[in-house]
């Protein structure tokens, strides 16, 4: 074990709270991504082959290079949209039977006609907390995608996350970071629903424009009190990593958010196809400075365990 992930070990005898990963039974559930055709080099983080198979409680364990796991948080995994339910089933049958994943994040699009009825469904697992349902987002910026249906500017859509309020579901935000400003226009619309934006906005650019861009977007974010965001997913386009620029993002999130705002996440196994935890969780420590456990109590456990009511 690294010299960093021995001082987490030592801060955190009792183990890390991992905020957002993902785990699949390819025999047990369909997921077309991982599935049917390929799509190789045109998944933004690269080729993707290597998560073409199972991945288990146990695989999990096994990356985060011996830190101990006191739980997790299973987010929506794009299984089939005829199996949303199923999902959730599935894995609270996983969680009986590996004691892991603590709490679950479900899918629901905001548009299909049965959303309450699904809603209620995942409600019936003592575990479920939350909705992932990624809007339609443009694929680089500057074009239009506006006004589509499922866009964050549809009504339709925006109406389907309205429902959310006064569930106490929280809804997990995962748009690249052109989108973010928009994004903060319509959680600032909803204010009694939890917002956790995922993977850091998605900095993709880290050129000095493209971290203006980010920043000005995650600005808007934290100015709204009801939403968090993971330290997660800090990969670069076709696979590519950068220890430096990942500690900014890591810094200058914190510092706009705060302490209490943000919270450590592995996005594993896909956050493998750029870098493994022995390098992830060195480079998220060095962007919260100088080693305080206090700090580091909240970012690795404390603040996942109250925002997802575990």
């Amino acid at each position: 074990m690294s010299p960093d992930l021995a001082l987490l070990a030592e801060i955190l005898p009792e183990g890390i709270v991992d905020a957002h990963h993902h785990l699949w039974a390819l025999g047990e559930g369909h997921y077309p991504w991982l599935q049917e055709a390929y799509a190789g080099e045109a998944f933004f983080l690269g080729p993707y082959e290597p998560l073409r198979r199972d991945y288990a409680a146990a695989d999990l364990r096994r990356d985060f290079a011996g830190l101990r796991i006191a739980a997790t948080v299973h987010v929506e995994a794009e299984r089939a949209r005829d199996e949303q339910v199923a999902e959730t089933r599935w894995i609270d049958a996983v969680r009986a039977r590996d004691h892991l994943p603590g709490v679950t994040v479900g899918h629901v699009s905001f548009l299909q006609p049965d959303l309450d009825a699904v809603l209620a469904a995942h409600r019936e697992s003592p575990a479920f907390r939350g909705v992932r349902s990624k809007p339609v987002t443009a694929a680089a910026p500057g074009l239009p995608v506006a006004g589509e249906p499922g866009s964050l500017q549809d009504e339709a859509w925006r109406a389907g996350l309205a429902r959310l309020s006064g569930t106490g579901l929280s809804w997990d935000l995962r748009v690249p970071f052109w989108h973010l400003a928009e994004a903060a226009e319509v959680a600032a619309g909803l204010p009694g629903i939890p917002v956790v934006l995922n993977h850091c906005g998605l900095p993709l650019d880290r050129s000095e424009a493209g971290l203006a861009a980010w920043r000005r977007g995650m600005e808007a974010l934290a100015a709204l009190p009801q939403v968090s965001v993971k330290l997660s997913e800090f990969g670069l386009r076709g696979g590519r990593w950068d220890d430096d620029s990942t500690v900014r993002v890591v810094a200058e999130t914190v510092a706009l958010f705060g302490d209490d705002r943000v919270m450590f996440a592995s996005n594993l196994p896909v956050s493998r196809l750029s870098a493994d935890v022995p390098r992830i969780v060195p480079a998220i420590l060095r962007g919260l400075g100088p080693p305080d456990p206090e700090r580091l109590d909240r970012v690795f456990s404390a603040n996942a365990r109250r925002i997802y009511r575990m």
